[in-house]
């Protein structure tokens, strides 16, 4: 596994497994593929309503603790409630998260943002960050917070590689993790790229692979989702093969520039007064 260097100084591995739209029986059993198979960064939120599950694939992975690195996100009805970071903790079943950011720019993000930085504070959170920021959004925040974001998690893909955005985030110091790395659920028009199944054809890699290894290349952390057994394997075999700097290039031209989430204003206001039933989760 190959790690980045957060702006406060934890490590944090370049890819991890995703449990986005997996039940919890989905995503306590990926947990447990997934570390078994390697991985040592395990991704999830509050909205997702399978905090438990991943808590329970950690404990019975038997994997060290210490060894992982558990993001989670806080979702916007639960920006300002007060215990809402010791009730993330309870249902993970652990005395601190690694990483948790803010899921949305949605409700009162800065009384959310406050949350995180007092978990931080008190050591139950190593590194905060944010989620599907823009850069006005970003900006806000750094001019209002007391520790900075360590990351932001957002859509990215060969066909939104985000480029113009990481460089503002470069010189922030702030790292960029992707969803959607694949183009989005269901969406195989990034896999069936000519120049991608040719690279995958000299390299004797699929063109999932071919495509997370062009994320880590450009510095931005992954978290693919799978049920698979096999797509897990497959996808945390990236390590043995370097694109070229040619080849990079020349994925990166295939930028339409273009989000395949399009965010409304309805949207976000749908969020802050939507409160998933947490509590209720298996």
């Amino acid at each position: 596994m190959e790690y980045i260097k957060l702006n406060n100084g934890i490590k944090m591995p370049v890819l991890g497994l995703g449990t986005f739209l997996l039940t919890p029986d989905e995503a306590e059993n990926s947990v447990l593929l997934a570390l078994k198979n390697g991985y040592r960064l395990i991704d999830t939120a509050n909205a997702y309503v399978n905090e438990k599950a991943v808590g329970r694939g950690i404990k019975k992975s038997l994997v060290s603790r210490n060894e992982i690195f558990l993001e989670t996100k806080l979702w916007p009805a639960f920006y300002e409630d007060d215990d809402a970071v010791d009730k993330t903790l309870k249902r993970l079943d652990t005395e601190y998260i690694d990483l948790m950011i803010l899921h949305q720019p949605a409700g009162n993000y800065l009384a959310g943002y406050r949350q995180l930085e007092k978990g931080y504070k008190e050591g139950k959170l190593k590194a905060i960050g944010i989620s599907n920021f823009n850069k006005d959004e970003v900006k806000e925040i750094l001019d209002n917070c007391e520790i900075k974001p360590a990351l932001i998690q957002v859509e990215a893909h060969p066909y939104y590689p985000q480029t113009q955005f990481n460089q503002f985030l470069k010189e922030n110091n702030i790292v960029l993790q992707s969803w959607y790395p694949l183009g989005g659920k269901g969406n195989q028009s990034i896999l069936t790229e000519e120049y991608i199944q040719q690279l995958g054809k000299k390299y004797n890699k699929s063109s999932a692979q071919i495509i997370l290894k062009w994320h880590i290349q450009k510095g931005y952390i992954v978290i693919p989702g799978s049920r698979s057994e096999q797509h897990i394997q497959e996808n945390i075999e990236v390590f043995d093969f370097e694109l070229t700097k040619e080849e990079m290039s020349k994925i990166d031209k295939l930028d339409k520039n273009t989000p395949i989430y399009i965010r409304t204003d309805a949207a976000l206001k749908g969020y802050a007064n939507w409160r998933p039933d947490v509590d209720g989760q298996k």
